[in-house]
């Protein structure tokens, strides 16, 4: 199977889980799959406060590539899968 393959597998079966992680986990999550699919951050800094925190996580990706964010994203997904899926 094809990274980009697992990635869009992992990632469906995120949206699945029983449970949702717990915040921190979630913004991790956010951020991997925003860097695997866009790259570095592509807008620019919002006002709310759960759109600024999402962004934040975001930004602190910056510089990473898209395989390997895809690598930390499936990685991340796989150890948290245990609690929540």
């Amino acid at each position: 199977m094809s990274l980009d393959q697992e990635f869009k597998q992992v990632s469906e079966s995120v949206r699945n889980w029983k449970t949702k992680p717990a915040d921190s986990e979630n913004l991790a999550l956010y951020s991997l799959y925003k860097q695997a699919n866009f790259g570095d951050v592509n807008i620019s800094e919002p006002s709310g406060l759960v759109e600024n925190a999402k962004f934040k996580a975001w930004s602190g990706r910056k510089g990473i590539s898209q395989d390997d964010a895809k690598k930390q994203y499936i990685d991340l997904a796989k150890q948290l899968a245990a609690k929540y899926a």
